[in-house]
């Protein structure tokens, strides 16, 4: 479904729903100029290609109380598949971490950690550090977000 070819009405959508996904079939048919029907149908090959994998609210981190994001960089001590599988099995099952990337350079994953504050950070970070497969840990604390979340950027038509 990689090559799926995108349309300018596809890209209208897609755009739309990344800005607000409890747009209507109608509301989104409104703005690409469809009747609802077809729009619908667009919509719905649009998620059987694969191209939309699900629909989720964004939450307010302040309000939740979610105070310090910290980018921490991981080194494993060895790159075995299964010392691998192991790291990416425990990260995927903390809920303080909300990404965890495969990187190149000197480390070899980049996550990024929220929590409430720094005593919930140092916490977690004590428990992260028991991992055996993991050699080094840098962290770095966000001063400020300045764009967080934004929109896929889409292919031009």
């Amino acid at each position: 479904m990689r090559n799926l070819k995108l349309d300018r009405i596809d890209r209208m959508l897609l755009e739309a729903l990344q800005q607000d996904a409890r747009l209507t079939t109608a509301e989104l048919a409104e703005l690409v100029n469809l009747s609802p029907s077809p729009c619908a149908r667009r919509i719905r090959r649009l998620e059987q290609a694969g191209l939309i994998t699900r629909y989720r609210a964004e939450l307010d981190k302040a309000r939740l109380g979610l105070m310090v994001t910290i980018f921490v960089q991981v080194r494993l001590s060895q790159h075995l598949q299964a010392q691998v599988e192991e790291f990416e099995q425990s990260v995927s099952h903390m809920p303080e971490v909300v990404q965890c990337h495969s990187v190149s350079g000197h480390f070899d994953y980049l996550l990024q950690v929220i929590t409430a504050d720094i005593q919930a950070f140092e916490q977690w970070l004590r428990h992260f550090r028991q991992l055996k497969t993991i050699s080094t840990v840098d962290s770095s604390f966000a001063i400020r977000t300045v764009k967080e979340n934004g929109p896929l950027p889409l292919p031009i038509v």
